[in-house]
């Protein structure tokens, strides 16, 4: 093993400022890996490593003389913190407010607080109007004979058009 290939080793996965340290887990803490292990080891796709890179969620990570990223513990847990909010919905302009506060260790905990709650807010309203979509079709379905006749009440509502607020229809 070459002293150029032990510094890159020890560049990808020393700590760096201001960036959370995945200590105590082992996994993340190995490296480098290129983007195919560092995606599998993060449970999210090469494509969206590089998505998530280029929206700046993800700083650009060193690169061997051929051009291959190569990331370290670091990267690999950031890519699960990422992958964690997103899979509670967290659109990606939230995940990089929470990404900053995650980072920032003199942080308060009110701002994220604050981003959550607006969250789950916004989830129940998304929520309501599924559940009176559900109510709508239900309805619909239960209206509709399902045999011969060509008259439907289901094709009838969507015929119908957009309804305007207040119309009472």
């Amino acid at each position: 093993m070459s002293g150029k290939t032990v510094r890159r080793a020890d560049a990808a996965t020393a700590p760096r400022q201001g960036r959370p340290s995945p200590e105590g887990d082992v996994a993340a803490a190995a490296g480098p890996f290129n983007i195919g292990e560092a995606a599998r080891r993060s449970g999210v796709s090469a494509k969206m490593v590089r998505h998530y890179e280029s929206l700046g969620l993800l700083p650009p990570v060193h690169r061997t003389d051929a051009g291959y990223r190569q990331y370290g513990g670091n990267e690999v847990h950031t890519l699960r913190f990422i992958r964690r909010a997103r899979d509670l919905g967290f659109s990606m302009a939230e995940i990089s407010q929470l990404l900053r506060l995650w980072q920032n260790r003199r942080r308060s905990s009110a701002e994220v607080r604050r981003i959550a709650t607006r969250h789950v807010e916004e989830l129940t309203r998304k929520m309501a109007e599924m559940e009176a979509m559900r109510r709508t079709l239900q309805h619909l379905v239960h209206c509709c004979h399902g045999d011969e006749r060509p008259d439907c009440p289901i094709l009838d509502e969507l015929g119908a058009g957009p309804r305007e607020p207040g119309n009472g229809r």
